[in-house]
């Protein structure tokens, strides 16, 4: 069937009056425009919708079935922990029990996040060591990181959380330090129905995605470090 709409477009000009006094003022330009809209279109699926994904839609809206989502944030870019943390302030914000674990960031740690949960009564216990690539004693580092595994499984199995955060575990996997298939096992044996789990970090194991019910891949598009060499500032980075 065909419908109409109309584009207006508000624009502000200036002119010189024959007297030679400037002035300015607006023009109000409409134009319409006559447009062919398909049957599928006005489905109540909106756009591209087919009888079949309506059905799948009114099905699950039916069902209201309640999950304890497994939610993953890899990739290379910026805003894996980020997105996380906001996950955690919205649950909070909804008197969820939250909490978490950082498996690399060092013990000592005290960046803007861990300072704002604090605040908040939110418990997120780094117990890395400041691991980066270029770290020497990598023993300590596994041995930190088998460590947090434990911290993480206790706090899991404890029922005290409705959010649950294993921030930067994904390295823990993929340098071998603990198996994904180990992990995954016991993921599907012990995490309670309707914990939401989430995991961050680059390099997620291929195990782990299709475990999971929300995966997200973070990618660089532009970084200030690398395009104009600005360095990590508080409030953005830590």
């Amino acid at each position: 069937m065909n419908g109409a709409r109309q584009h207006c477009l508000l624009l502000r000009h200036r002119y010189i009056t024959p007297t030679g006094n400037r002035r300015s003022g607006f023009l109000f330009i409409c134009q319409r425009k006559e447009l062919a809209v398909s049957d599928e279109a006005t489905t109540p699926g909106g756009p591209g919708s087919s009888p079949e994904a309506e059905a799948r839609r009114q099905a699950v809206r039916a069902s209201h079935r309640p999950k304890g989502l497994v939610i993953v944030n890899t990739g290379n870019g910026k805003g894996k922990t980020t997105a996380a943390l906001g996950i955690l302030l919205r649950a909070w914000g909804r008197n969820m029990r939250v909490g978490g674990v950082q498996f690399i960031k060092h013990e000592q740690a005290k960046f803007g996040e861990l300072r704002a949960l604090e605040r908040m009564g939110i418990t997120l216990t780094p117990l890395g060591d400041g691991f980066t690539w270029t770290s020497r004693n990598l023993d300590e580092t596994q041995a930190r990181a088998l460590h947090g595994w434990e911290v993480a499984k206790e706090r899991i199995v404890s029922g005290d959380y409705d959010v649950f955060l294993l921030d930067e575990f994904t390295y823990v996997m993929h340098y071998g330090w603990v198996s994904t298939a180990e992990v995954v096992a016991w993921l599907k044996a012990h995490k309670p129905p309707m914990l939401h789990l989430i995991i961050t970090g680059r390099y997620a194991p291929p195990e782990l995605i299709a475990y999971a019910d929300l995966v997200t891949e973070m990618r660089e598009v532009k970084h200030p470090f690398n395009d104009q060499g600005i360095r990590a500032q508080p409030g953005i980075e830590y």
